[in-house]
């Protein structure tokens, strides 16, 4: 129930080219806090409750519980999340043992696209594309929950 990930910004759309998969997300927050964030998701034709610990000192790794729940759950259960539900496009990036989910946002995060990889290790290594930029990991206003209270077109 870890989850290990690091995050950067993507300095390129070339991902698009080479992904096996994109899919719609929309996801809203019933609790931001940083300790606890339950997360509510639709990603395609599936619903998720998802709820994460406070990150590591690094920001790579964090507890992590999701469930599986109806579409028509999660239709419901977002209309109570706080202000500022997300949308989103995400690409599934196969590169050597890794999948990047690369995020393209839309609404008030449009511009901006995040890549993350999944790691069995925080000390793990791993090919980086070409289209991989900056490391965000650990930058808390990079995280969704964050996003959808002070989105990035509102950013100076």
């Amino acid at each position: 129930m870890i989850e290990i990930e690091r995050k950067f910004l993507v300095s390129s759309e070339d991902y698009k080219s080479e992904a096996r998969s994109k899919t719609r997300i929309v996801q809203g927050f019933l609790n931001t806090d940083p300790s606890r964030t339950v997360r509510i998701r639709i990603k395609g034709d599936l619903g998720f409750i998802t709820v994460k610990g406070k990150s590591n000192a690094s920001g790579t790794s964090r507890f992590e519980w999701e469930k599986e729940i109806s579409v028509v759950d999660a239709e419901e259960l977002l209309k109570l999340c706080e202000k500022g539900v997300l949308e989103k496009c995400r690409y599934d990036v196969p590169l050597g043992n890794h999948i990047f989910e690369v995020d393209e946002f839309f609404g008030d995060n449009e511009g901006l696209t995040i890549a993350e990889v999944e790691l069995e290790s925080e000390n793990e290594s791993f090919k980086k594309p070409s289209w991989l930029g900056e490391e965000v990991t650990g930058m808390i206003k990079y995280y969704n929950s964050q996003l959808s209270k002070n989105p990035f077109k509102k950013w100076d």
